[in-house]
């Protein structure tokens, strides 16, 4: 028996997560961190307390021996928390950053974190000199998966695998966009899984980017991309696939080729001591090699894949700019998502695990082109 399976895996994240907590603000000679987080930005904050805002901001206040408080400026959002999370020190205030800003001024080496997640006007009033920020303390925390965060983010691909079946059986001809990320999701929340990061696109070559669910009713001949992300315990895992309803036409197929070449590529270079640059290059040198080179710019396609874990959009984003060196215990996503002249937008990715001397694919949904009956 795993010591997953011993205890929830709730407890063992957030034990595991204290502990390296703890160790990093050692490290850094930190007394006393400040930890802000809302729902766009609450990663950090999730880290510290294992808790999720959704209704305005959080500060988790962590002390270098470990001990943690929550304040919450909505009294609904606290009692929420309190509720949650009982062991976890919760408190609403109506006024939190005028409670804040002197604990910002306060002697000792006192740090806040993430830098994007701090209010402006607060932000302005911090003494650089008496204040460290801590965002770059949390980046290979977050980067570097603990072995409950990996199980973890396995948990979610394998969600994933099932969650994609639910989607290929909910595409048919006459069912609007909507329908079938509604199937994709009432069977993620039956199955305890509190949030997915859904979009999708459909119709023929002029398909572009994905996009939230809309009206348009599939049709015969359709291409249909997602890429779904549910999430176990707040770590995140995602796949990325293109179906077409019908049988796939020759130029349909072809693109194919060459996404899934690309796909391979890419994993091929995911190694410890290699960048996210050179995942990057591997993928696009692909597309290049078959005369696409200008579907991989900026004009077509964002990234190329990134990080995930307390979230689906984490550093490293993969680029061929980004010199970020791979670890061992990284969590990603390799998806050479993008246009294609012939067929329109395609999608095609799968979530990773950065090994001791390569990786592993998480994801165990076939690298195909999918075909779902026209009729």
């Amino acid at each position: 028996m795993s010591m997953t399976e011993a205890r929830p895996l709730a407890h063992v994240l957030q034990e595991e997560r204290a502990a390296r907590l703890r160790s990093a603000m050692a490290k850094e000679g930190f007394d006393r961190l400040l930890v802000f987080g809302n729902l766009w930005r609450g990663y950090c904050l999730r880290y510290c307390t294992g808790a999720a805002m959704t209704e305005g901001y959080g500060v988790a206040i962590v002390e270098r021996d470990g001990s943690v408080r929550l304040l919450a400026e909505a009294p609904g959002e606290a009692e929420r928390l309190a509720a949650e999370h009982p062991g976890l020190q919760v408190a609403w205030r109506p006024k939190l950053f005028e409670e804040i800003e002197p604990i910002l001024a306060e002697r000792g080496r006192v740090s806040f974190a993430p830098a994007v997640a701090i209010p402006f006007g607060l932000a302005n009033k911090v003494d650089p000199k008496r204040v460290a920020r801590a965002t770059a303390m949390f980046d290979p925390l977050l980067m570097c998966k603990s072995p409950a965060e990996l199980e973890a983010v396995r948990r979610a691909a394998a969600l994933a695998d099932q969650g994609y079946m639910v989607f290929m059986a909910a595409a048919r001809v006459g069912r609007r966009e909507y329908e079938l990320v509604a199937d994709v999701e009432a069977f993620f929340r039956e199955r305890g899984c509190p949030d997915n990061f859904q979009i999708l696109a459909s119709g023929g070559i002029e398909v572009r980017g994905m996009h939230p669910p809309g009206e348009r009713r599939l049709q015969a001949g359709d291409m249909v991309t997602t890429e779904l992300t549910p999430c176990v315990e707040g770590y995140y895992a995602q796949i990325c696939r293109t179906l077409v309803i019908g049988e796939p036409n020759a130029a349909q197929k072809r693109a194919f080729a060459v996404f899934n070449e690309a796909m391979e590529a890419g994993i091929d270079a995911v190694k410890p001591g290699g960048t996210a640059a050179d995942v990057a290059r591997a993928l696009n040198d692909v597309f290049r090699a078959h005369g696409l080179g200008d579907y991989v710019t900026s004009q077509y396609t964002r990234v190329r894949g990134h990080a995930l874990g307390l979230g689906t959009g984490l550093k490293p984003s993969i680029l061929e700019d980004v010199d970020t060196v791979l670890e061992e215990g990284m969590t990603l996503i390799v998806h050479p998502n993008t246009f294609h002249p012939e067929t329109g937008y395609f999608v095609h990715g799968d979530t990773l695990r950065v090994t001791g001397d390569g990786s592993e694919v998480l994801c165990g949904t076939a690298r195909a082109l999918f075909s779902v009956p026209a009729h």
